[in-house]
């Protein structure tokens, strides 16, 4: 049971930071081009990871599941989001809240095949249930008379694969390596991975625009709590719960999203705002009523390379 409203507590507030990041990033891409955002966020956040990791004493260098260590930064924090970032321009970005969300749904896929993990009718349910939410939230796609194109759609979807790949990976090498060394090693890689993807913005913007007083607080806060922080709490509790249970609360991302984008950036709250968050916490709650007096087990791993 406690490890259960563990892994809830550290997964809700890693889907909490990211559905907020949407209105601090905002300032900061306003100066700076999204791919060098990226970069320096996880720069700002391997610095900070690294000496963390090794106030702690914790091993600095995979000895075992490298390849799976290897893979966690390259699909899932650089894959993933160059093709959510190539998938919104080619798209839109309603249509990207739309198959990002999708994310839970292929974590369940992956986890059936790599970690054994099956799921009931009471867990397929709960998540039906939230992803109608969502749906309703952000709405139906084309409902808002947007434009997408088929391109920028499979790149969001490949996203939306790589995240679900990438957190399944996560949760398989929890029995071998903490959550900070799991998360420190992962944004290392990815750091390494997008710095080639500065240059080719370095004329889109002035380095010394950098040191304004609201892009620097925007970025340290990107780089420090919605990227060192939530990615640990995401890494975290998926080594504390079941994938199928795990995946539901990615679902709050984008009612905390919208949430704070009413409270700051004065957009407006309708209707079916409300009725979708209503179906997310039910779908959240059913699936905690049912699971949450029964034993987390741990996912099952070999130690090869």
């Amino acid at each position: 049971m406690k490890s259960f409203f563990g892994g809830a507590f550290y997964l809700s507030l890693a889907a909490s930071i990211w559905g907020g990041m949407y209105v601090v990033s905002k300032y900061a891409l306003d100066t700076i081009p999204p791919f060098t955002l990226v970069f320096i966020r996880y720069l700002i956040a391997s610095f900070l990871l690294l000496g963390i990791l090794c106030y702690k004493k914790e091993q600095l260098i995979p000895k075992e599941q490298r390849n799976l260590v290897f893979q966690i930064g390259f699909v899932g924090y650089f894959l993933s989001i160059i093709a959510q970032f190539i998938g919104t321009k080619l798209s839109s970005a309603h249509m990207g809240a739309v198959i990002t969300t999708l994310s839970p749904v292929f974590l369940s896929a992956f986890a059936i095949p790599l970690l054994k993990e099956r799921m009931t009718l009471k867990q397929g349910f709960s998540i039906t249930i939230a992803l109608i939410g969502v749906l309703v939230v952000v709405g139906i796609p084309g409902s808002h008379g947007q434009s997408e194109t088929i391109t920028g759609n499979m790149f969001l979807l490949a996203a939306a694969v790589f995240w679900g790949y990438y957190s399944v990976i996560s949760r398989k090498i929890s029995t071998v390596y903490s959550s900070l060394q799991i998360t420190t090693w992962g944004i290392l890689i990815a750091t390494v991975l997008t710095f080639p993807c500065i240059f080719f913005e370095r004329n889109l913007w002035s380095f010394g625009q950098l040191f304004d007083l609201p892009i620097v607080l925007s970025v340290l806060y990107i780089g420090i709590i919605s990227t060192a922080l939530a990615f640990f709490s995401w890494n975290k509790g998926l080594s504390m719960l079941p994938s199928h249970q795990a995946g539901l609360f990615f679902f709050f991302q984008p009612v905390v999203g919208t949430l704070l984008g009413w409270l700051f950036l004065k957009e407006q709250l309708s209707s079916t705002f409300f009725l979708g968050s209503l179906f997310i916490i039910l779908g959240v709650y059913y699936n905690m009523k049912q699971e949450g007096g029964q034993t987390i087990s741990k996912p099952k791993t070999s130690s090869s390379n």
